[in-house]
């Protein structure tokens, strides 16, 4: 599939009106989990894709090639409110979170498997560790507020349990920068990975910074606070490693190229046929989106769309499915690293100075006033031990304990035993 070369719904014929653009929302109690989290990466793409045309449009004077833009992201805003509105009124907010937990785990661990630049690689694992933790934490969570059990939210598709703790994860900014890859020579696969996983990443993060003063009380408000400064960190981590010398133009193509990527690999995996017609009729917009970008690129930087993306078939579909060995396989061999500078290191191998360290005493002087330990401590308290949903014990034998929340993994020298990193 070479979306260059195909037939598009032409741009003036893409405006709909509202009866068109309110759709019937899913079932909260028959929806497939995953047709949920496509719902949510699209919705992220989407608006990865407004966002950097608003940018571009503040950093250039040529009215024209705005105007050009403006077009395109307004019919993108009507796909975006569309995908958006497909979740139902009646589905919590906590409840759809568990979603948006499932959708960073397995994305992050597709992405991975797929993934053959080494230093890409390694930033999905180690942020798939604490994406994982957050759904446990929020798991719990929606069991004390809701007297709901995720798995059934996850349709049993993703374990809960413990990954790197979350009182681990907070780090010093500067430790969270990343090196820039090279679109000109970096493989396909690559490209897309880093655009869709920050997307992805920066949807979270925007619905956790938006929702975290809506949480209907205290202590699901302080987890939302702290695990949206995470989130932060993640995007911070993700979008640097784009490539950041490409031109706007380029980058613009990226953009349109990556969404029809994930609509095309949503239709080609969707289960639910009614969405899966939705997730066509936006792929057939999307190629007028992308011809666009390719006709602008050419204008302004006579430059013909092969020079930026040679060949312009499209990788195997994007799918999300289960990937429970994968997932415990990376917490037990890195859940003891954290971030240094550009890079990963052990917690056991960083000098007692360390910025890790330092930041860490500052946010976390004790344990007791961290909100993600203190939603398990009174999971526990409650219910005599947490929630989770485990096919097997927790590869990291001090993970196991399920009347004792662990604040020393990850953020403790010697806490636990880990290896390093592998490549694909």
């Amino acid at each position: 599939m070479n979306p260059f070369e195909e037939k598009a719904i032409p741009l003036q014929n893409q405006f709909r009106n509202w009866r068109q653009l309110y759709p019937i929302p899913y079932d909260k109690n028959t929806v497939d989990p995953y047709t949920k989290t496509r719902i949510i990466l699209m919705n992220g793409a989407e608006f990865e894709a407004n966002w950097f045309s608003r940018n571009f449009s503040r950093h250039t004077t040529d009215n024209d090639l705005r105007r050009e833009l403006a077009l395109v992201r307004d019919i993108e805003k009507q796909q975006q409110l569309n995908v958006s509105l497909l979740k139902p009124a009646n589905e919590s907010p906590l409840e759809h979170t568990i979603s948006y937990e499932q959708l960073a785990v397995d994305l992050t661990a597709e992405l991975s498997k797929r993934e053959a630049d080494c230093y890409v690689k390694k930033a999905l694992d180690f942020a798939l560790l604490e994406d994982f933790d957050h759904l446990y934490r929020y798991s719990n969570l929606l069991e004390l507020e809701q007297g709901l059990r995720a798995e059934k939210l996850v349709g049993r598709y993703t374990e809960i349990m413990p990954g790197r703790p979350t009182i681990s994860h907070h780090r010093y900014p500067i430790d969270n920068v990343r090196r820039s890859i090279d679109s000109k020579t970096a493989d396909k696969e690559t490209v897309l990975a880093t655009m869709i996983i920050t997307a992805a990443e920066q949807q979270t993060m925007n619905y956790y910074m938006n929702i975290t003063n809506l949480a209907r009380s205290d202590i699901s408000r302080r987890l939302y606070q702290e695990i949206a400064l995470v989130e932060e960190e993640h995007v911070t981590q993700y979008e640097d490693l784009m490539d950041a010398n490409a031109t706007w133009l380029e980058m613009l193509l990226w953009h349109e190229y990556n969404e029809c990527y994930l609509y095309w690999s949503c239709y080609m995996t969707e289960t639910d046929l009614r969405i899966r017609a939705l997730w066509e009729q936006n792929f057939r917009m999307e190629i007028a989106h992308l011809q666009k970008a390719a006709e602008l690129l050419q204008k302004y930087e006579k430059k013909e769309w092969q020079q930026v993306i040679p060949n312009g078939e499209f990788p195997e579909p994007l799918s999300l499915h289960q990937n429970i060995d994968y997932v415990r396989d990376v917490l037990f061999n890195t859940v003891q690293f954290t971030s240094v500078l550009e890079d990963y290191q052990k917690i056991d191998e960083l000098p007692n100075g360390a910025d890790f360290f330092r930041f860490q005493n500052t946010i976390n002087p004790t344990t007791n006033i961290v909100p993600s330990h203190n939603v398990i401590e009174m999971t526990i308290f409650r219910f005599g031990k947490d929630y989770r949903f485990e096919t097997a014990p927790n590869p990291v034998k001090e993970l196991r304990n399920r009347t004792v929340d662990n604040t020393s993994v990850g953020r403790v020298p010697n806490a636990a035993e880990s290896t390093d990193f592998w490549c694909n």
